[in-house]
């Protein structure tokens, strides 16, 4: 009770104060309802500056992505770029020079008001604005930061959530988003700021809007990727069809696609239309298969070779080829990593690129079959966090004396190069098409290149579990089990003894020897932690808890290995493998 009479005169504050009168009247109803969720929901905490930013069902509230909300947010992050430039800490600022930022925008509804709101606060303290003039994708956003010098960025984006959600990325002076310290420095500076604190009403000279110059300039990054023209030559006609899925990937990918030399591209057109509201499909998040029906249906009319999405902001992707049979199978996120960099590996080596100071990097719930590839081939891997900021900060440490190849994570998103340092599905997506060419040009199908893979490393499915629990109740359900975990620790998984863990959060690697359990401290990139447990067991299993940094839900990576003797087997061993998760589930206490 004393909870909710806080939440009233929270909510009260908004009726009072300086907010517009649809906003006051959405307030004034859910104050008035016999059922007070949505007030609660709406006004339980201020929505939380994370370390990646915002992100949050729309609405009116403290705790919902609104205007106020977002310009509250950057009116902190403008006081701790200006306090760095003060100190000196830019790297990219010529002396006398203003600050100055990218901001950006996807499809999601109140995605150009909100960018509109971030430009305005930054230009009202005095910080310089390249604002693209409609929707691009986050990858471009990334790219235009580091090609005009700039000492941060916003892009106004919920990625792969669904319609009633947006959300608010910042990133720093390299085109990452942004890691410790800046993170915390920033969200110490939001903290501090009250509505009343908030400028508006800046400069508009300060305010540049960019297009279709910066296109072209990623256009031509994204090109550098490619590694064999001569087989996208010999296979220009490779039958692609593409769908952005109402997002920002519509006119850059096919433009992409085009200049690496790939000649037969097709589009869905129903969902090559912008709307935030996703009308074609349940959820915007191509790691669903239902995402990707209407691609599949026009891929069978066309008897296309792929059919390939991406997500809202274009920087996640989802991949369909043709199995042996002739069907339509979706590859995981782990697969894909897995043929980028058996391919970018393989062929490098090929065609004399390969050098000894490159490297990939995958991430720690990322596939071990990536790093039996890198080990096998004498390639350097490193294990980051999850999140491609992490992927950029080991760029970043090693910039100066080893050369970045790729790298990656399960969830649909690929890193080709180091012009952009977040996942980028017009790079990935253009390179998948060159594997694709390759393996066409020897015989081969897209799925044919996956089983030689299995086939020469080994097979093991990758599964992951999302548990949601959403709102206030959610979260502290969602802490709860990850507090009894660590409480009862898991000794057995689906029969199997563990014989590893690692935490995360505590950096303790722990491992049985001769029925003795050892320890030793995980040492990972700015000794950071983040709050993972893994368990391997004697079989080979890896299980993998997170709670999601972004979502109300916390996450389950199984890596299960299974018997493949031949590509024939295939079906079977996934089924094998898969026929184990209700045990793992068990074990879990799900």
């Amino acid at each position: 009770m004393d909870e909710l009479k806080q939440i009233m005169v929270t909510a009260q504050t908004w009726l009072d104060g300086n907010y517009d009168a649809e906003t006051k009247a959405q307030v004034k109803k859910m104050m008035e309802a016999e059922d007070k969720t949505e007030l609660i929901e709406s006004f339980y905490r201020t929505l939380e500056f994370g370390t990646g930013g915002l992100r949050g069902i729309m609405g009116p509230g403290t705790n919902r992505m609104n205007k106020y909300i977002v310009a509250q947010a950057t009116q902190g992050y403008a006081n701790y770029l200006l306090k760095v430039a003060k100190q000196g800490g830019f790297a990219t600022l010529k002396p006398g020079a203003p600050v100055s930022v990218v901001v950006g925008h996807d499809c999601r509804n109140n995605g150009r008001l909100f960018a509109e709101t971030v430009a305005d606060v930054f230009a009202a303290n005095g910080i310089r604005v390249y604002l693209f003039e409609s929707l691009r994708p986050t990858p471009e956003v990334s790219f235009a930061i580091r090609h005009l010098s700039c000492q941060g960025g916003v892009n106004v984006t919920a990625s792969h959530n669904p319609k009633e959600y947006n959300g608010y990325k910042a990133y720093w002076e390299d085109g990452s988003q942004v890691l410790q310290p800046h993170d915390k420095g920033i969200i110490e500076e939001v903290n501090k700021v009250r509505m009343e604190d908030v400028k508006t009403g800046g400069d508009k000279d300060l305010i540049q809007i960019i297009g279709g110059e910066m296109d072209y300039d990623y256009m031509m990054a994204v090109k550098s990727v490619m590694i064999d023209q001569e087989s996208i030559l010999h296979q220009k006609d490779l039958n692609i069809v593409y769908t952005p899925m109402h997002g920002a990937g519509r006119q850059i990918v096919p433009m992409c696609l085009r200049s690496w030399g790939f000649e037969n591209i097709h589009v869905v057109p129903e969902q090559m239309v912008i709307d935030g509201n996703f009308p074609t499909v349940v959820s915007p998040n191509p790691e669903n298969a239902e995402a990707m029906t209407m691609g599949m249906a026009l891929g069978t009319k066309l008897n296309a070779d792929l059919v390939i999405a991406s997500d809202p902001d274009a920087d996640r992707i989802a991949i369909v080829c043709r199995n042996n049979k002739g069907e339509w199978v979706i590859i995981n996120g782990n697969q894909t990593n897995i043929m980028y960099n058996y391919y970018i590996i393989n062929n490098m080596k090929r065609l004399g690129k390969m050098r000894d100071d490159m490297y990939i990097v995958k991430t720690i719930v990322t596939s071990e079959l990536i790093r039996k590839i890198a080990d096998r081939q004498g390639v350097t891997m490193t294990d980051e966090f999850t999140g491609f900021k992490w992927i950029a900060n080991r760029i970043r440490l090693w910039e100066k004396d080893h050369t970045f190849i790729g790298g990656g994570e399960e969830s649909f998103g690929y890193m080709a190069y180091d012009k952009v340092r977040d996942k980028c599905s017009p790079s990935a997506i253009c390179l998948i098409c060159e594997i694709a060419a390759y393996a066409k040009d020897n015989g081969m199908t897209l799925y044919d290149y996956l089983m030689k893979i299995y086939m020469d490393y080994g097979f093991q499915r990758e599964t992951t579990i999302n548990v949601v629990r959403p709102g206030k109740s959610g979260a502290e359900e969602i802490a709860a089990m990850m507090v009894n975990y660590r409480k009862n620790p898991i000794t057995e998984i689906a029969g199997e003894k563990v014989i590893r863990t690692r935490d995360f959060q505590e950096s303790i690697e722990r491992n049985l020897v001769n029925g003795k359990w050892e320890e030793k401290e995980i040492h990972m990139a700015l000794e950071a932690k983040s709050n993972v447990l893994q368990y391997f067991t004697e079989g080979g299993l890896k299980v993998s808890v997170r709670p999601s940094g972004t979502e109300p839900k916390i996450k389950y990576y199984f890596e299960i290995p299974a018997e493949m003797k031949t590509p024939a087997d295939y079906e079977k061993a996934t089924a094998d493998a898969e026929a184990r998760v209700p045990a793992i589930k068990k074990s879990l206490g799900l």
